[in-house]
């Protein structure tokens, strides 16, 4: 398989899958958090090259179920490429029972809700989308590019048209000022989302990124691991939700977690409750990673 690019990244739950690259970096790219990209330029690859992939997994990946359409932001992606892609891979990769990608807020909203359903009838299964917060201040200082009201237009477009929603939030983004305050909107918000799949991350700081720079000048600071706790907490009493399965289970964070809620919801907290009493053992920071 041919990747460009300092790194490819996807889901945890996406870890068997063939990881299809079709477009270089992030559309939005703009995230004072995220430094995947940020030496790259957002790039849509070759027709020629996805192709010659195609081939290598029809000919390699036989035993692999799903696809994982890497960067960014496929979706961002005109109708027509989509459509002529996804066509693609059903031809050439007929035993796939799952394609999966990342999509942000504004890709998402681009899309109508039967553009959504017509991939969904090729083969698209589930959508990624990075909510990081719920807190109105917070998306805006983390220029994450949308409001509150988008997010939930863009979890309803893509429910509506029948597909698997996975929203990621990001435990610490609002640093110790604001720790609380991201936790509880967070939580509100995804309530009103009500994604089938909640993945937790806890930040890490990068050091290029702006945020980092912020964190060395002292305006921001990040929120220890019991501030953590807490946080992660704080965002679950304030979850309602109806069907979603929640997950910490990302290398980045502290305690791994794997919940049905909203059954479950006693059962996380009350684990919670026992790390931050010190009864449960944390990941060392040394075994963190992003």
């Amino acid at each position: 398989m041919h990747y460009e690019g300092k790194h490819i990244i996807r889901p945890p739950s996406e870890a068997d899958s063939i990881i299809l690259q079709v477009t270089v970096g992030c559309s939005h790219n703009k995230c004072t958090f995220c430094g995947t990209y940020k030496e790259e330029r957002f790039r849509i690859k070759d027709e020629q090259v996805i192709e010659a992939d195609l081939e290598f997994a029809a000919k390699y990946c036989r035993r692999q179920k799903r696809v994982f359409l890497a960067d960014g932001d496929v979706l961002i992606l005109s109708q027509q490429k989509l459509v002529n892609l996804f066509t693609r891979i059903k031809a050439k990769l007929p035993w796939v029972n799952r394609i999966s990608l990342y999509g942000n807020a504004k890709s998402i909203r681009h899309k109508s809700v039967a553009e959504l359903t017509e991939l969904k009838a090729l083969g698209l299964n589930r959508v990624y989308l990075g909510l990081e917060t719920g807190h109105q201040q917070l998306l805006d200082k983390i220029r994450k590019g949308a409001t509150p009201a988008q997010m939930v237009e863009a979890a309803e477009r893509i429910q509506a048209a029948g597909l698997f929603l996975s929203v990621t939030v990001l435990l610490g983004i609002g640093g110790v000022e604001l720790s609380l305050d991201h936790a509880q909107a967070t939580g509100r918000l995804l309530s009103l989302m009500q994604p089938n799949q909640i993945g937790i991350l806890t930040l890490m700081l990068l050091n290029n990124t702006p945020l980092y720079q912020d964190a060395q000048q002292g305006d921001f600071i990040l929120p220890d691991q019991q501030g953590m706790l807490v946080e992660l907490r704080t965002m679950i009493e304030h979850m309602e939700l109806k069907r979603s399965q929640l997950q910490s289970n990302h290398a980045s964070n502290y305690l791994p977690l794997n919940a049905r809620m909203p059954k479950d919801k006693e059962r996380i907290l009350e684990a919670i409750d026992s790390a931050l009493a010190g009864k449960t053992r944390l990941k060392p920071e040394n075994m963190r990673a992003l």
